[in-house]
């Protein structure tokens, strides 16, 4: 229903995008996210139709601008010409968020999602030989109405086949407008920490696989509970802990990844640079 809610979408002029890009980079600014309902129908209704990856190309040229991040891409119209740009990019973040929402396609057929559980399975294949570092994140919603003990079985299939890095799980809420064939809580619960369980799985194959490297990190705010330290994220979204000090807001800089935590890092400021 929330499409619905919004609105027809709209794309603003490309023009104006990388103006505004082009000023912030003028403040200092080295990081941009490109936000939309789905980025992927950016363009198409413009008067000259341009596609998002032809955007990407464009912001990529903003000097100052070291990083590049979207979201949100919907699996139903995420093209070639997206993974190439991203494959061939200097600058566009090795994270892709791709909710699934289910992994059944019956249920994605009701959700009026417009692919199945095969062509996502093929776009996260595709993805991941075109930038074999990539990290995946995904929304999962369990419980929509008439959801099946077997059609919860292809949702776990899929996180299982996907290995995402993390994922944001909900459990279904009724608006008006939306189905009415609810399934009951106490198995909607059940099947929430089912699932949270196998993407926990999942996560932690794929969570650590840096350990050792030395990594650029952009470096966001002092550590919320260590003022000795910083925070900043990798690349591909990850989050790295390690010392430092206010001077280093903003900046990219190298850090040897020392130990994983699950969801985050612990590092050092690494002295070769």
């Amino acid at each position: 229903i929330v499409p619905y809610v919004g609105g027809r979408e709209r794309s603003r002029n490309p023009e104006d995008i990388v103006a505004e890009v082009k000023k912030l980079a003028s403040e200092a600014v080295v990081e941009v996210m490109l936000l939309g309902q789905n980025v992927n129908s950016y363009g198409k209704n413009l008067e000259n139709p341009i596609s998002f990856a032809k955007l990407l190309t464009m912001v990529e040229e903003v000097e100052g601008i070291e990083r590049i991040r979207f979201m949100t891409s919907h699996p139903k119209d995420l093209s070639d010409e997206l993974i190439e740009v991203m494959a061939h990019s200097k600058k566009i973040c090795k994270h892709l968020h791709l909710p699934v929402q289910s992994g059944s396609s019956r249920i994605l057929k009701l959700m009026n999602r417009k692919y199945t559980k095969e062509h996502y399975l093929e776009l996260v294949d595709k993805i991941r030989t075109a930038v074999p570092d990539i990290a995946i994140t995904t929304d999962i919603i369990v419980g929509f109405p008439g959801e099946t003990e077997e059609d919860f079985q292809e949702t776990l299939d899929v996180v299982r086949k996907a290995k995402y890095d993390s994922a944001f799980t909900f459990i279904y809420s009724k608006r008006s407008g939306t189905p009415p064939d609810q399934v009951p809580d106490d198995v909607v619960h059940e099947r929430f920490d089912r699932l949270l369980k196998v993407v926990n799985e999942a996560a932690k194959e794929q969570n650590g696989k840096l350990t050792g490297n030395t990594e650029l990190v952009l470096v966001e705010e002092i550590d919320e509970k260590d003022d000795t330290m910083v925070t900043g994220r990798l690349s591909n979204n990850s989050v790295v802990h390690f010392k430092g000090d206010a001077s280093l807001i903003g900046k990219i800089v190298p850090v040897v990844l020392e130990e994983s935590k699950g969801f985050y890092y612990l590092g050092r400021l690494s002295v070769n640079g």
